[in-house]
């Protein structure tokens, strides 16, 4: 018994040129979110202060829902016969979320957060409309996960403003 081949869709002989360039996006979508789970790891353990208390809760919160993102992706990209990469393969990038220089230094670690939704949001919006009309699976998964990281943010900012607004925080970080 032969294989059968897909005759239309991503899996398509005729679309293996896009199907390798979502790979490269699905495979930077992977280590973003690997990326992200080992700076919210270190940013709910290393913050120190009264007020840190609620953004470590929800870094802690967050940790398995980005790592759950990163398992969709490498499942996707095994899917559409790729490779997930191994540790070796990996390059740093979120020089925003390393851990401030000082542990009481909540705010950057909140900027950080915003700004790591924010490049996952750009990213997972380029996938959706790479994907439109070619690969759906993958365009509603991403969908699907670009739901989380647009109430992340969303949580975050509102947790800026609460930051920048309050008047006794502003006294003592000046």
């Amino acid at each position: 018994m032969s294989a059968q081949t897909a005759t239309t869709g991503v899996l398509a002989e005729s679309s293996s040129t896009k199907r390798e360039e979502i790979l490269e996006m699905l495979t930077k979508a992977y280590w973003m979110e690997v990326e992200t789970v080992m700076s919210y790891i270190a940013n709910s353990v290393n913050p120190d202060g009264v007020r840190a208390q609620e953004i470590i809760e929800s870094l802690q919160r967050d940790v398995p829902e980005e790592l759950g993102h990163a398992k969709q992706f490498a499942n996707r990209i095994k899917e559409l016969y790729g490779v997930v990469p191994g540790s070796m393969q990996f390059t740093a990038e979120q020089t925003y979320l390393q851990p401030p220089e000082r542990q009481t230094d909540i705010v950057h670690v909140i900027k950080g957060v915003i700004e790591a939704e924010t490049g996952a949001i750009e990213h997972y919006n380029r996938i959706i409309e790479t994907t439109d009309g070619l690969d759906w699976v993958t365009q509603d998964m991403v969908i699907s996960i670009l739901r989380d990281e647009e109430r992340h943010r969303r949580l975050f900012e509102g947790y800026l403003r609460e930051y920048e607004t309050d008047s006794t925080w502003n006294a003592h970080a000046a």
